[in-house]
């Protein structure tokens, strides 16, 4: 079996942000020469979160919106005695920081709008996305 690692580096603009990665990701499952076996993506942070979904402006906008109703920037968190950020470190929690897909025939098996998305709430900030491979 071969195992592959890559590391895509990004920067946020904003404090609130979603940013779709699936290029750059299914660029390093290219480079990788992996034909099958499984995708690991990992977001290691624990104030932003990685999910599947449409790329488009509209879904990414409902997103911020829904998570900021599920859990409002400013809920009387006792984290914010330290850093104003409790609200993404909750986001975090609840959506996830990693997913893990098939490779299949050298694509990664995934829904026709599932699209890899990075969703920043504590930004701006440069980032880092972990990619491992694991198959034949």
């Amino acid at each position: 079996m071969k195992v592959w690692y890559s590391e895509i580096s990004f920067s946020t603009r904003r404090r609130s942000e979603v940013v779709d990665l699936t290029d750059q990701i299914l660029q390093e499952v290219r480079k990788s020469g992996i034909r099958n076996g499984l995708l690991v993506v990992n977001l290691p942070h624990a104030t932003a979160c990685l999910t599947l979904n449409e790329g488009e402006s509209g879904v990414k906008n409902d997103l911020l919106r829904k998570l900021d109703e599920l859990v409002p920037p400013s809920g009387n968190y006792e984290h914010d005695r330290i850093d104003d950020n409790a609200h993404a470190h909750l986001k975090s929690s609840l959506v996830g920081t990693c997913r893990v897909l098939p490779v299949v025939e050298g694509r990664v098996v995934r829904g026709t709008w599932q699209n890899f998305l990075v969703v920043e709430e504590d930004g701006p900030r440069t980032r880092r996305l972990s990619i491992l491979l694991m198959g034949e």
